[in-house]
């Protein structure tokens, strides 16, 4: 493998970043999406397949799937980044491999590349045993707004 070169990881952020993003509202609440492990430059985040994330056919709806890459893709740079800044999403691509229709999908997000002003993350997901997705984007590192 080749080495990544990436900002310092912080460790001592990583139980409170993980203990605030499980409590999130919103997308991440609705999705049911927990973020399981950080580690430098790697998370591992699942969401189980609930009847309200399928689509009338019984399979997950690619949304619900995007939704989950675009939350991890930023979150995975957190412990890299410095107090205060934050990933905004610039980009992202897709590709849906299998459908999912029970059990729980599992994401697993890993920093390609990472400098003070952007990271380039590739997430893989997978559910039953196989590979149901596949994604690389993009994230913007955000300094803290001027108060």
């Amino acid at each position: 493998m080749i080495p990544r070169r990436m900002p310092d990881f912080k460790p001592e952020i990583v139980k409170s970043f993980m203990d605030s993003s499980n409590r999130m509202t919103g997308l991440p609440e609705y999705l049911g999406l927990r973020i399981l492990s950080m580690e430098p430059g790697r998370l591992t985040a699942e969401m189980a397949v609930e009847p309200k994330l399928l689509t009338g056919f019984g399979n997950m709806h690619g949304g619900v799937l995007s939704a989950a890459c675009d939350h991890v893709l930023g979150c995975v740079c957190y412990p890299h980044m410095e107090k205060g800044q934050w990933a905004a999403t610039t980009e992202f691509k897709i590709n849906l491999l299998a459908p999912v229709s029970r059990g729980t999908v599992t994401a697993h997000a890993e920093i390609i590349s990472m400098t003070k002003q952007t990271a380039v993350v590739r997430i893989e997901m997978e559910n039953e045993g196989r590979l149901c997705c596949s994604a690389q984007g993009t994230v913007l590192i955000q300094n803290p707004r001027p108060t």
